[in-house]
């Protein structure tokens, strides 16, 4: 396990990448236009030309829960410093099953779920998270003022 210090500088370093040009424009997409209704339309932008913004989010995520889950940042502090990961579950959670059996992965994002999961409001969370996901071609609840990217 790390030190609260330990914690708190790789938040920062994970912060850092959350603010990298390409990374911070692939979450743009996935926040502002991803809001797949089936798991063919979640495979036909990982097999498409959003392949690219899809995988960095959901990879980036995965990996950030990994180190979670493996005790280098200390899960409380992590919890209270995000929420972008719940969004991402949040919105492939009800294709999680479909995706795994049709890309071979029965592990694919298993260390979001398992960290979305333990959290001891995580139904509440996500329920809100998918309340403020609009079906396509409807526009999302408006972003709360003052909420940073």
């Amino acid at each position: 396990m790390t030190t609260k210090y330990e914690s708190a500088d790789l938040l920062l370093k994970l912060y850092d990448l959350r603010r990298e040009a390409v990374l911070r424009k692939a979450r743009a997409w996935f926040r502002e236009q991803f809001r797949p209704q089936s798991a063919q339309e979640v495979l036909t932008v990982y097999r498409g030309k959003h392949s690219t913004p899809y995988r960095m989010v959901t990879t980036y995520w995965n990996m950030a829960a990994a180190l979670v889950l493996h005790g280098a940042i200390e899960e409380q502090m992590f919890a209270d410093v995000n929420g972008e990961h719940v969004m991402v579950y949040g919105r492939l959670q009800p294709f999680l099953g479909e995706l795994r059996a049709a890309l071979h992965n029965p592990g694919y994002l298993d260390h979001l779920e398992k960290l979305i999961l333990r959290m001891p409001d995580a139904q509440a969370r996500l329920a809100r998270v998918r309340g403020m996901s609009a079906p396509a071609g409807r526009p999302a609840r408006p972003k709360r003022p003052g909420k940073a990217a």
